[in-house]
């Protein structure tokens, strides 16, 4: 026998495309459901037989494909669920700089020295003065979930004067750097009228790009402005010059401000947007209840749909779907003791109305009185299986590769129908925006499409007692000021 409560779904990046890594590390997923399939593909013989019996089918080649369901939670870097985000998008995460000993004490994070407030690290994507950086999973109390400001940039030796760090020469296992946003000086950062400006600081130093989300004010009235209004989320919305970030989405009541006297905080984060390379991974189901536990894994699987949405008071759901290349089944795991998946006290499920910030349509909140009553997001890759009698210089049972087709965006939005502004939109196909922030436990998400055209949308009326709702359906297209279609923002660290 085997219950369903027994089985383990795992996968691991590869780097070479259908070419599951040597020796992987492995990392479990945290799913609802498992539809995986790798399966014989067989056709009936046609034979004309005078006893009016059949002969054998024919087994003609593999399957390797199927689908997975997901409760959405923060997906950490890494993570099976970070990947095949990566997978769907068809890019690379833009991270910003990190380092982290990964289950290995002292192994990148190599030391800190109170004396000089230094932290010794290996060689890697450089912190920058200014930058602030979250320190999680060290051994010293002191060092532990710290956010501090980097006096003295560099790769391998930043300085953070005044953080109060204390010594800690074998950094722990678990210990983590992250650069999480940035600070002034006092008075330096103000709120302009439609963005942030500096004087002594290189706002270009921060990576800061059109579609990027910013969060401005930290906790401490000396951490953000005095205008209350302008401690808030907005999106860059065009090229950062060395004195300005400029911003839109910014909520009414957003006015100039000096910040005289205070060190401003501003939270960045990761982010991610449709490109054209070729992620794959490898899976592997493991049926644990078995007394002799079996293992299929399969490869080449890259993410053909990647569904987030629901609606109010509900779990914020989705599926991925996979399309891949070959399949194999037996008893001896690809890694004997996978990584576990995001634990989930760490990393909780999110969910509409309670941890859903703001959803925002053309730039400005949806709420009165054309509440937003659910939304969905849908990326369909349309890739399709490249199947071929042979791959020259042996057998091709399986698809010998996974093709692109076009990067489709579905936005689904339930809506009460309070009064024409959105029907207005659908008559007349007025492109628009539509971004959603689910944040929980000091993480966010930002969902976006930043062009839109609505093509779909009639209130209904379903019977008496009943609110009539308008739902739209809509399509993404390129977006001139981002070049994307989809646009998802990841933020480990905010106040």
């Amino acid at each position: 026998m085997t219950s369903s409560n027994r089985v383990r779904l795992a996968g691991v990046a590869e780097a070479t495309y259908g070419t599951t890594p040597t020796t992987p590390r492995m990392r479990r997923q945290r799913t609802t459901s498992i539809g995986l399939t790798f399966k014989a593909d067989s056709v009936e013989s046609d034979d004309i037989r005078d006893d009016r019996m059949s002969s054998d089918p024919a087994i003609v080649g593999q399957t390797n494909g199927g689908q997975i369901g997901v409760e959405w939670h923060w997906p950490p870097d890494g993570s099976l669920l970070s990947e095949e985000i990566q997978s769907a998008f068809c890019d690379a995460w833009a991270n910003t700089p990190a380092r982290d000993n990964d289950g290995t004490a002292d192994s990148v994070i190599t030391g800190l020295t109170a004396a000089t407030q230094v932290v010794t690290v290996a060689n890697g994507a450089a912190f920058a003065a200014g930058h602030l950086v979250y320190f999680t999973g060290f051994g010293a109390g002191a060092n532990r979930n710290k956010l501090a400001k980097v006096t003295t940039g560099s790769a391998t030796a930043p300085a953070f004067l005044g953080a109060g760090l204390v010594d800690e020469a074998a950094p722990a296992a678990a210990a983590r750097m992250k650069v999480v946003g940035f600070e002034g000086a006092a008075g330096d950062l103000t709120a302009l009228a439609d963005g942030i400006g500096s004087t002594a600081l290189d706002l270009t130093t921060f990576g800061l790009a059109p579609g990027r989300w910013v969060k401005i004010g930290g906790i401490g009235a000396g951490f953000r402005f005095a205008t209350d209004r302008c401690n808030v989320w907005a999106r860059v919305s065009g090229v950062v010059s060395a004195a300005k970030i400029p911003l839109d989405n910014l909520p009414g009541g957003w006015a100039a401000d000096d910040g005289a006297g205070k060190t401003i905080r501003i939270f960045i984060g990761d982010w991610i947007k449709n490109g054209v390379s070729k992620y794959g991974l490898t899976l592997e189901r493991g049926f644990m209840g078995q007394t002799v536990p079996t293992f299929i894994a399969q490869t080449g699987m890259r993410v053909n749909t990647l569904e987030f949405g629901g609606q109010a008071k509900q779990k914020a759901t989705g599926s991925v779907t996979f399309m891949g290349l070959l399949g194999a089944s037996g008893q001896v795991p690809l890694d004997a003791i996978p990584d576990d998946a995001p634990d989930s006290n760490a990393y909780p499920i999110l969910a509409f109305s309670a941890n859903c910030g703001s959803v925002r349509e053309g730039g400005g909140a949806l709420g009165t009185p054309n509440y937003a009553k659910a939304i969905k997001f849908t990326i369909n890759n349309n890739l399709r299986a490249i199947d071929a009698i042979s791959t020259g210089d042996d057998f091709a049972p399986a698809s010998v590769d996974v093709e692109d087709g076009s990067f489709d965006v579905a936005v689904e939005l339930d809506t009460y129908f309070g009064n024409d502004t959105l029907l207005g939109k659908v008559m007349a196909g007025t492109p628009t925006s539509l971004n959603t922030r689910m944040e929980k436990g000091g993480k966010a998400l930002i969902w976006e499409a930043p062009r839109l055209i609505p093509r779909e949308g009639d209130p209904s009326v379903g019977g008496k007692n009943q609110d009539v709702m308008l739902p739209l359906r809509l399509t993404a297209s390129k977006d001139s000021l981002t070049g994307s279609q989809l646009i998802l923002n990841r933020f480990e660290f905010f106040q």
